[in-house]
């Protein structure tokens, strides 16, 4: 009787095993997906975007916003590793982060750098951006073409004044870094002056940091343009401004236009992000450019990348090239996944951003 019942517990262990392992196999994996904040538009879109691919790849998924607080995100993703996430991708708000990047990485779960390195950390493996030195390297050019500083003179210099992004987010960096490698010549040639601060590449970090702007914040980059406005450019007319995404571009304007100098002569002022509100200022002449990232690409490719990284697969990822030699977090070199940005102007917008069906045309009345 006793061997009938150790042989009876023994069926009802293996069948429990098999059940479980079968559950376990029915389970859909799941993907937390960290962004920043919601006061940048394209987040948000960044955000419904990724969640999307992911349920449409057979993934559970959910998104959380950090609201720029980095606390709070570590708190959301701390949240997601106990909610049993396989994969974790982190849009990250500064450096704080490292301490969530090592909790993954103990508890045996990837992460994804999404848009933004994370520094000093070697606890993660994968990055997937645009090319960020190329989004900068378009607003310079716009500059360079759109003041014909090719024929420009010492004379008659053009001026320009420089804004950056956050400090904290690593990508403001390469935007900053490649817009001045298209103006820095100029300005070593004398034919472009710049109005404030001035340093040629961000790391002149003394300079850099005077004209960064924390948090990507537009109320910031408004009160430093009327500052400069009341200050450093007062007896002088701005030719051009480097703004290095759209929310600050129009901030920007908006104290321009202030100014009895720039009612019915705006500078040139780039872009970033093709945010509706920009692309009507492109339209109706007062912002020059943006450049556009099509975060439904971002979000497909990095769906893609975490399926492969989930499956053991090597990824291969349409329209993104793999760099391992260029994004160093401080304490390795990253696999680092790049796409392509898009240049826009008054004369593509409608194609790039309408065609595609990113905006519909009622949007952009």
């Amino acid at each position: 009787m006793k061997r009938i019942a150790i042989f009876s517990i023994i069926l009802l262990l293996s069948f429990s095993m098999v059940f479980a392992a079968g559950a376990q196999e029915g389970k859909k994996k799941f993907i937390g997906l960290a962004m920043p904040e919601t006061h940048v538009e394209r987040w948000q879109m960044d955000g419904a975007a990724l969640k999307n691919a992911a349920i449409a790849l057979g993934y559970d998924a959910e998104v959380a916003y950090g609201d720029a607080d980095q606390t709070k995100q570590n708190a959301q993703v701390s949240d997601f590793i106990t909610k049993g996430a396989n994969l974790l991708i982190i849009g990250s708000i500064n450096n704080g982060v490292v301490s969530a990047v090592a909790d993954a990485r103990r508890d045996g779960v990837e992460v994804i750098a999404y848009d933004r390195l994370i520094m000093d950390t070697d606890q993660y493996d994968y990055y997937i951006t645009f090319d960020n030195f190329k989004v900068g390297q378009f607003q310079g050019k716009a500059i360079v073409e759109a003041l014909d500083l090719a024929h420009a003179t010492t004379a008659k210099p053009k001026h320009i004044t420089l804004f950056a992004g956050s400090p904290t987010d690593n990508n403001a960096f390469y935007f900053f870094d490649g817009a001045m490698s298209e103006l820095r010549p100029y300005v070593e040639k004398g034919v472009l002056k710049i109005v404030g601060p001035a340093p040629l590449q961000s790391s002149d970090t003394a300079n850099f940091t005077r004209i960064a702007t924390e948090n990507w914040r537009a109320d910031l980059a408004k009160q430093r343009m009327e500052n400069l406005l009341n200050g450093d450019a007062k007896n002088y007319y701005l030719d051009a401004v480097l703004a290095p995404n759209d929310t600050l571009a129009r901030a920007i304007i908006e104290a321009l236009l202030t100014d009895a100098k720039y009612i019915n002569n705006i500078p040139v002022v780039t872009g970033q992000d093709g945010e509706v509100a920009s692309i009507k200022f492109i339209r109706d002449g007062k912002q020059a450019m943006t450049v556009f990232k099509d975060t439904r690409d971002l979000a497909a490719a990095a769906i893609v990348l975490a399926d492969a990284i989930l499956k053991g697969e090597t990824p291969n990822i349409p329209g993104a090239r793999l760099d391992t030699q260029t994004y160093n977090t401080g304490k390795k070199y990253i696999k680092s996944y790049l796409l392509e940005p898009v240049n826009v102007t008054k004369d593509n917008y409608i194609e790039v951003m309408v065609d595609s069906g990113y905006y519909t045309a009622d949007q952009l009345r």
